[in-house]
């Protein structure tokens, strides 16, 4: 009998110890979550200042909503995490306008409706080169699965790439970010552009994800996405299809990531073109992975001028798909894009360094699977090949090198001939 209640007595304090433990450690929980800060969740559309650009008196009945446009933005600009809203299943049009910061911070134009550009030249007298433009912003984010059209099929055939008696001016990009922070560009569809369909210039930490950027392959000079003078800029998941370079990375952008990108018809991902008129033009820390080509004039594509100055290093390609382009690989230090310009070598030229194509596989639609014309005052430097397999008509492109010694990688298919 004694032995059972020392046995009782055993338990019970063995049972108010695992207790007090357990609740120890609960309070101990508690505690350092008391002082762990709430982490912070993004604002939703429905805690927002919504600025819905019909109570601006916009009235989308193809009559100008340029003014309304500007007296909503004036509003959401002034408002910390305002929405400006382009309304469903409306479509409003526009003549050349700027959405200027500093703002409040934390303000999202959603775009649901369409927009459509004016195809008045004199309505883009102020700047011939931009419709609408983004400037000055921090924080800032446009999304809303809606349409901006710039009606670029009344601007090209006056290109004098299409009609040579026409003079060669510019025409408007169809909307550019100058000079914007932290900016997030998603989920919208940019189409027919006067020139470039979307420019970022001179921003940083940009993020333009699950973008259609769409034009005929035949609309002259109409980039799908252009980025100069800019860092820290990912461009992803995205669908482009123009009459020019998919995306194309000029001077001062550096850590430039494309991924995830579907490209064509148009003229490839190109770096430049880079030095003309004897510029000095650096681009470095480039990345495009993950890009299906198709039918593009390029694939993967550095381009500069002869007598330029500066340099384009630290890029990779890979992990790239190509099917029927005609140019698959191509580094061009000869870049001529107009009759009669110069393009012999001279003294000076923009240096090329440390680039590497990596696990590339596909088919050309010439015999030159890889063109490396490089200077011979400045040869390229640093260029290798690993795992690449480029065919025409079932068998072996082949590959035309010069002023390059290219280091191979695993089983290349063409490689450069040794020299």
């Amino acid at each position: 009998m004694l032995l059972q209640h020392f046995l009782l007595v055993i338990i019970i304090f063995t049972g108010l110890a695992y207790f007090g433990s357990c609740l120890d450690r609960e309070l101990h929980a508690n505690d350092n979550s008391a002082r762990r800060k709430p982490k912070s969740q993004p604002r939703s559309s429905s805690t927002r200042f919504v600025v819905n650009v019909d109570n601006f008196g916009a009235k989308a009945d193809g009559t100008d909503d340029t003014q309304a446009f500007m007296k909503a933005w004036d509003k959401a600009c002034s408002t910390k995490g305002s929405l400006f809203l382009v309304p469903l299943r409306k479509v409003y049009h526009l003549k050349q306008i700027s959405f200027e910061g500093p703002c409040e911070s934390d303000i999202t134009m959603r775009i649901q409706g369409k927009i459509r550009a004016s195809t008045e030249r004199s309505d883009y007298e102020k700047d011939p080169r931009v419709w609408i433009k983004f400037e000055n912003l921090i924080n800032f984010n446009v999304d809303g699965g809606g349409v901006i059209s710039g009606n670029g099929q009344v601007w090209w055939p006056k290109s004098c790439k299409i009609d040579k008696s026409q003079p060669c001016v510019g025409a408007p990009t169809a909307v550019t970010f100058s000079k914007c922070t932290n900016l997030k560009v998603t989920n919208v569809k940019i189409k027919n552009a006067q020139q470039m369909h979307l420019t970022f210039h001179e921003c940083s930490n940009v993020e333009a994800s699950n973008l259609k950027v769409k034009s005929p392959g035949k609309s002259p000079n109409t980039d799908g996405i252009h980025v100069t003078g800019s860092t820290n800029v990912q461009i992803l998941n995205s669908d482009i299809g123009t009459g020019d370079d998919c995306i194309s990375i000029v001077s001062g952008s550096d850590n430039v990531r494309a991924m995830g990108i579907k490209c064509g018809p148009g003229h490839g991902i190109s770096i430049g073109s880079l030095g003309k008129d004897g510029a000095e033009d650096r681009v470095s820390n480039v990345l495009v992975s993950g890009v299906r080509f198709t039918g593009t004039t390029n694939g993967v594509r550095i381009k500069s001028w002869q007598g330029g100055r500066g340099y384009a290093k630290n890029i990779v390609f890979q992990n790239i798909r190509m099917q029927n382009v005609t140019n698959p690989i191509i580094i061009d230090q000869f870049y001529c894009d107009k009759k009669g310009h110069d393009c012999k070598m001279q003294k000076n030229a923009v240096h090329i360094e440390n680039v590497l194509y990596k696990n590339i596989i596909g088919t050309s639609a010439s015999d030159e699977g890889v063109i490396f014309q490089c200077s011979e005052a400045f040869p390229c430097e640093g260029v290798k090949m690993q795992n690449v397999q480029i065919k025409y008509n079932g068998r072996s492109s082949v590959a035309s090198c010069s002023n390059v010694n290219v280091q191979e990688l695993g089983a290349n298919t063409p490689k450069c001939p040794k020299h």
